[in-house]
């Protein structure tokens, strides 16, 4: 049976999706708080977070921050009552793997908690799944993929950098995936938030840059000087596996 955190303060909201969620035969732990929600992910080991950005105290952009600083990199759905891209963005900036805009049909909420828990079942088992077309974009690639010394694994999400293993979130392996997939050729921001992200309104596409950034830290010698991740001016980057000398 999987376990299942919802984090909700809406007291009636929470006990109605614990119902229905365990009548679909999943475990349920509710917290009302982001305090307690942190609490609960220490103790328990859960199979997937459905989580509501607007809390007492810590929000929920500070509870999956706090989650993935520490490790925890179990699948992360987010409630919120934004719509607005930016906002989804700041969740996906944070280390969500989805979200849905409050309100929302309860056969939407259950169809991508599944497609959660099928990407959890697809990497550990090593066998493809289905997913949501928006939170992994279609790719050719092998599970792993190598490039200057530098290791990474789409499957466990995972990049070997110099023997050091560093765990990386959903959206950052799906954005590196993704530059990878296009051999060099550059990619506009706006595609990128229209295929990895599924977002086709006007959105604030500085989000990508800062996706950017954080792989740059984890594949780059140099940041600064970066060699790999290479800004196209005007349009928005490409991938080089092996640059010249």
């Amino acid at each position: 049976m999987n376990q299942l955190l919802i984090v909700e303060d809406e007291r009636h909201l929470a006990e109605g999706l614990r119902f229905n969620l365990e009548a679909e035969n999943y475990g349920v732990v509710v917290a009302e708080t982001g305090e307690a929600a942190m609490e609960a992910l220490e103790r328990t080991r859960f199979d997937a977070v459905v989580l509501d950005v607007m809390l007492p105290g810590i929000s929920g952009f500070d509870v999956v921050t706090a989650m993935r600083q520490a490790g925890n990199l179990t699948p992360t759905l987010m409630l919120t009552a934004r719509s607005h891209p930016d906002d989804v963005l700041h969740g996906f900036e944070a280390g969500a793997d989805d979200y849905l805009t409050k309100p929302f049909e309860l056969a939407i909420l259950i169809a991508r908690i599944r497609g959660l828990l099928r990407r959890t079942a697809w990497a550990r088992s090593g066998s493809a799944g289905e997913a949501p077309a928006h939170t992994e974009p279609p790719s050719e690639l092998r599970d792993q993929f190598e490039f200057a010394g530098k290791h990474v694994d789409f499957r466990l999400l995972e990049l070997r950098v110099h023997g050091e293993v560093l765990r990386l979130t959903l959206m950052e392996v799906n954005l590196l995936r993704y530059l990878i997939e296009h051999g060099g050729a550059p990619v506009s921001r706006k595609t990128m938030l229209e295929e990895v992200w599924g977002l086709h309104e006007d959105t604030d596409t500085r989000a990508i840059d800062n996706f950017v950034v954080r792989l740059r830290r984890y594949i780059e010698d140099d940041p600064s000087k970066p060699r790999h991740l290479l800004t196209v001016r005007g349009v928005g980057y490409r991938f080089v596996a092996e640059p010249a000398p």
